[in-house]
């Protein structure tokens, strides 16, 4: 095999390396797309079975808020979120530190089971849970009382794209409980944006 035959036979196993094995970024911010169409990162957990008493039972061991983000594939929010707004340092930080993040196909075929008990693909699940938007997050509390399904659980539920401030922001009040405080989310955002010398 001569010299060029060779070296363009190298590089195209390393382009074919490169697509089918694709990596975090070295400080792990950076999502990439995975073989669903939806984009992998460091702190979405994909290895769970989708029992979502399960995950909240692991979110609690860990000291963690539990959370679901709702994605589908070719979706332009989801891809703004997780370009523009995740990887800033201070909110991807405070993911890292504060949540358990699992991720749904909004029309998967993998199997899910509500805290209600209920199984079904994410697709139907999704149906069920009347999601009309990705992406979609759902945060929950630290309990969930039995026979609840997660949109009645959730203490909150963000249905779009939005900016760094509000994403944090809305972080930050799920972790301090703002949901059981007399002060609205729309007040908290307000109020830190003022602290943050925007308002």
């Amino acid at each position: 095999m001569n010299m060029v035959k060779r070296t363009t036979w190298a590089i195209g196993l390393l382009l074919a390396a490169a697509i089918a094995a694709p990596v975090l970024a070295e400080d792990g911010r950076e999502a990439v797309m995975g073989d669903d169409g939806l984009h992998k990162t460091a702190w979405i957990h994909n290895d769970t079975f989708m029992d979502l008493r399960e995950d909240l039972a692991t979110a609690n061991a860990e000291g963690k808020r539990f959370a679901i983000i709702v994605e589908q594939r070719g979706c332009i929010y989801c891809n703004k979120m997780h370009n523009e707004v995740f990887p800033v340092p201070e909110v991807y930080d405070y993911i890292m530190e504060n949540f358990y993040f699992i991720q749904m196909n909004m029309f998967g075929d993998v199997e899910m089971t509500d805290f209600d008990g209920e199984v079904l693909s994410e697709k139907d699940m999704a149906r069920k849970w009347g999601l009309l938007f990705t992406p979609t997050i759902l945060y929950f509390p630290e309990e969930v009382p039995e026979g609840v399904s997660a949109p009645r659980a959730a203490v909150s539920i963000v249905p779009g794209a939005f900016g760094k401030y509000t994403t944090k922001h809305m972080m930050e009040w799920v972790v301090q409980h703002g949901y059981d405080s007399d002060e609205p989310f729309q007040k908290y955002h307000a109020r830190r944006l003022t602290e943050r010398g925007l308002n």
